[in-house]
């Protein structure tokens, strides 16, 4: 069923969230759409943007109908940008930069002017849309509205834990209304990659960055979403894609900390053959635990290995228990083996996603809140990907960062590594016995000369408190014991 069927069986309730707008007549199915989440405001243009990057789940037609919300929106007057720029920081615009030109992209929240400081050094300057903040106000508040009645009548909806869905996106929509953060967002993200060869991010200047302009350094390159441009520029597009699919995987699983917004306005090439991302307004970040679980599923499904990736979902509790390990390893296989082999070409991704979702809803999986993000900048990657080359194959490409990522964390060495640390500890305990010996003595003479008496409590209080700082001592010894034991059997067996 296409995209546009489905919303047609939703249209009753479309017809109350769209009312007010004004959609011209005679307009194809498609272009009205666009025109109806672009009126509908900053959210709903969200949404747009990332079904224009899936051309095989939303269909052609409704993908090119919205790639011109992700960067090619109506500008607002250059008047009032400047009048932003001169509020935040009290001084003309013409003393903060003698060459301000006209604004060469505009989106859903701010829109950019290409400039020039006193230094002569060329700036992109973003500067937030007048009366942004009050229109995301009012979508988030219908959004949640909407969120709590659904998870009141609908035991899907609370399965997939839509309240706290929602709650994410405002929480992620507060700190890209703030493009301080969004400037701490890219400075902290040009720290973690500036080793890496073929990704980079424009400087900050912080100087002439505020809440509501963010100014960071020019960048000349080709729009990734050109595909003969890039190769007019001496690019190939395949290469491209599989640079953009590694980069985003390697800050995921080696930083835990992503850009999110990946859609084709904010990604060029530079003339090094560089990917160069821009707009860090939406970041997400992925705690140890849940790299673990990326990076084991990632190699679960590449070794063709479901009991492996069944069991990971049981260990992270995405799985309530009372079902059975080995039937979800069978559903996972049912989704896993028609794709292998196959180019992207002949492959649905509308169908896969909807067998992935039936099995979601089968095995009682809650939607995971932390997981969002990455779930959504994986769809917008590979919809990127695909744009550049349509027999991309995203499990090839990802097989790299996740053998990496679990080789440096999971394999022989990052076991040896934290049981040298192990004996570290051990070692620090043996300096500290003689004077722990020492005190004891000392604390035992005083008590048979008389000299201490404590109150009952005060004594139990002391044995918790002695207890509670043991605790984490023994844990690391017992674990120390036991990886000790993992490696000796591993080197019997000839692991290494």
């Amino acid at each position: 069923m296409s995209l546009l069927s489905s919303l047609g069986r939703l249209w009753p309730a479309a017809r109350v969230v769209t009312t007010g707008l004004k959609v011209r007549r005679g307009l194809a199915p498609p272009s009205r759409l666009a025109q109806m989440l672009e009126q509908g405001g900053a959210a709903y243009i969200k949404l747009g943007q990332m079904l224009a990057t899936r051309p095989d789940i939303a269909g052609e037609d409704v993908a090119t109908a919205l790639e011109h919300l992700q960067d090619r929106l109506a500008p607002f007057p250059d008047a009032a940008a400047r009048k932003v720029i001169e509020r935040e920081f009290g001084k003309s615009v013409e003393s903060l930069f003698p060459v301000f030109g006209a604004p060469v992209a505009a989106a859903s929240i701010a829109q950019v002017h290409r400039a020039t400081t006193g230094e002569g050094v060329d700036v992109a300057v973003k500067v937030l849309r007048p009366g942004i903040e009050g229109e995301f106000s009012r979508d988030l508040k219908a959004l949640a509205l909407f969120a709590r009645a659904a998870e009141n009548f609908s035991a899907e909806a609370r399965r997939l834990r839509m309240v706290a869905l929602v709650q994410t996106l405002a929480a992620s929509v507060a700190l890209e209304l703030d493009l301080r953060m969004e400037a701490a967002a890219a400075s902290e993200l040009y720290d973690r990659t500036r080793s890496d060869t073929e990704f980079r991010v424009p400087h900050v200047d912080w100087r002439r960055t505020s809440a509501r302009v963010l100014t960071s350094e020019w960048i000349d390159g080709t729009p990734i979403r050109d595909a003969a441009a890039l190769r007019a520029a001496g690019h190939d597009p395949k290469k491209v894609a599989v640079t953009l699919v590694r980069s985003f995987l390697t800050q995921a699983l080696r930083d835990g900390f992503f850009h999110a917004d990946m859609h084709p306005g904010n990604l060029f090439v530079d003339g090094q053959g560089r990917l160069v991302a821009v707009d860090f307004g939406i970041m997400g970040r992925l705690e140890q635990p849940m790299r673990r679980f990326m990076a084991e599923t990632l190699m679960g499904f590449l070794a063709r290995d479901y009991r492996r990736v069944a069991q990971i979902h049981y260990d992270v509790a995405f799985v309530p228990p009372h079902h059975d390990v080995e039937t979800f390893a069978q559903a996972l296989r049912a989704i896993g083996e028609p794709i292998f082999g196959k180019s992207a070409r002949d492959v649905s991704m509308a169908r896969l996603l909807g067998q992935l979702f039936e099995t979601t809803r089968r095995f009682d999986m809650q939607a995971q809140p932390q997981l969002v993000l990455l779930q959504k900048t994986m769809v917008v990657v590979e919809g990127v990907a695909r744009g550049l080359d349509p027999d991309f194959d995203i499990w090839e490409a990802s097989r790299p960062v996740a053998e990496r990522w679990v080789a440096d964390h999971l394999g022989p060495e990052a076991r040896l590594a934290r049981a040298a640390e192990g004996f570290s500890a051990l070692g620090k305990l043996a300096q500290d016995l003689p004077q722990l010996v020492r005190n004891a003595e000392e604390l035992s003479q005083m008590v048979a000369e008389g000299g201490v008496r404590l109150h009952p409590d005060t004594a139990r209080e002391i044995a918790r408190e002695q207890d509670r700082r043991n605790r984490p001592l023994w844990i690391a010894v017992i674990a120390l014991l036991a990886m000790i034991a993992v490696g000796l059997l591993l080197h019997r067996n000839g692991a290494f």
